[in-house]
């Protein structure tokens, strides 16, 4: 047989598997860019290591766009032109902006945005969503986490007697933030909650008292916090010295041990939505996830965040769909591993039972899963954790589709 020799270049073998993966290591969001992308690149490299395909090696190539929306346009095309057969992408601005292409160009687009706008593959929702054949994400939508915490605000309500408590979205005016802001607030209502007006704070952090002053005019009970961690930690700080008793909920991305370490007692009491096992748990699929971090971690020490686990989870439902795609007469392309995505049924990737969440895709709905883990920070002196307080079914509502 032929050997084909690596080139300086890195040339791949033409039976490679070709993938791009889109990072923000440097830009808005790379506080928690950073552990997802390593997550993403530390699993492909390790299905490599472990037999790749059914054989075939992932030659992925990783780019650090810095959260701009026309760089990642321009990588995309960049990619269209190098043939990859998948994307692992990230930010919401640029998923949106690409989803009409990736649905005509048959792209498999395995995003970190977990926007509801990208759940609906036929575009029959009855809120205006545009069809997302080719979009997937692992993980609870922004929106039906956003009503997890909306439901567990009303029972805490319940508790403390509050009737009618008021209710508040904060966060950037950009595609990510207000993804679910619309649809939650609609679920908030319906529950009884006062939704007042949503208040704007940059996803750069920054001194964001004047943002804490209005919301302790407002007297919001409960505030959901719709940017990443780094400018979370801002604002609960700017709110702390302001003296604000909001009890604060935050998205996936909102809250992590990193963050809770950099804002000490700030971040005491606030709940969060967690998608996937934490690094401490015990289920049997974390054998697996520490073999993976060996990859960028070889002393095997280092905690991973919340963040790592679900880009390892991300790539590996990519992998067993390409295992799928590959037993097929047309092999590992875009529409293959669509149809072998849509047909996973309560999946859990091989090797990581435990770890990531059973999903479900199909032709007619993308949301993997509306299970939603919810876990609170305890951030009270030296003793800092995370702890699960609790889960929700999300139902899976029909005119909920793409919202």
């Amino acid at each position: 047989a032929t050997v084909a020799l690596m080139t300086g270049a890195g040339q791949a073998l033409a039976k490679d598997i070709k993938v791009g993966h889109m990072a923000d290591y440097t830009g808005a969001t790379s506080s928690v860019g950073k552990p997802y992308g390593q997550g993403v690149a530390d699993a492909l490299a390790h299905i490599n290591k472990t037999g790749g395909v059914n054989g075939k090696k992932i030659d992925v190539e990783t780019v650090d766009y810095s959260y701009e929306i026309p760089r990642a346009i321009a990588q995309y095309k960049k990619w269209l032109g190098d043939q990859v057969v998948a994307i692992q992408g990230w930010g919401t601005g640029d998923t949106e902006a690409l989803v009409s292409f990736v649905g005509k160009d048959q792209i498999p687009y395995f995003s970190a945005s977990y926007s509801g706008h990208l759940t609906d593959p036929t575009g029959k929702g009855t809120h205006g969503s545009k069809p997302a054949p080719y979009n997937f994400f692992y993980g609870p939508s922004y929106t039906d986490g956003c009503r997890a915490l909306v439901q567990w605000a009303a029972e805490d309500a319940k508790k403390k007697g509050t009737n009618a408590p008021k209710f508040v979205h904060m966060g950037d005016n950009h595609p990510y933030p207000n993804a679910p802001k619309e649809a939650c607030a609609a679920y908030a209502k319906e529950l009884g909650f006062t939704v007042i007006d949503p208040i704007q704070y940059s996803m750069k952090p920054g001194d964001f008292k004047a943002q804490c002053l209005s919301l302790k005019e407002s007297g919001a009970s409960y505030a959901y916090l719709a940017n990443t961690s780094g400018s979370t930690i801002s604002l609960l700080k700017s709110c702390e010295t302001v003296g604000v008793s909001t009890q604060f909920l935050g998205n996936v991305w909102a809250m992590d041990e990193a963050a809770i370490k950099a804002s000490g007692d700030a971040a005491n009491g606030m709940i969060f939505v967690v998608g996937a096992a934490d690094w401490k748990s015990t289920a049997a699929g974390m054998a697996t996830l520490r073999e993976i971090s060996k990859i960028s971690d070889p002393t095997g020490t280092e905690y991973r965040p919340l963040h790592y686990i679900r880009g390892v989870c991300s790539a590996y439902f990519m992998r067993d769909a390409m295992v799928i795609a590959d037993k097929t007469s047309d092999g590992v392309t875009g529409p293959q591993i669509k149809k072998a995505m849509e047909a996973l049924k309560d999946h859990v990737p091989s090797g990581m039972e435990g770890v990531c969440l059973p999903s479900t895709w199909t032709g007619d709905d993308h949301r993997g899963t509306t299970k939603v883990f919810m876990y609170q920070a305890n951030a009270k002196g030296a003793e800092q954790s995370i702890a699960k307080i609790g889960e929700v079914d999300v139902p899976r509502k029909a005119d909920w589709l793409g919202w």
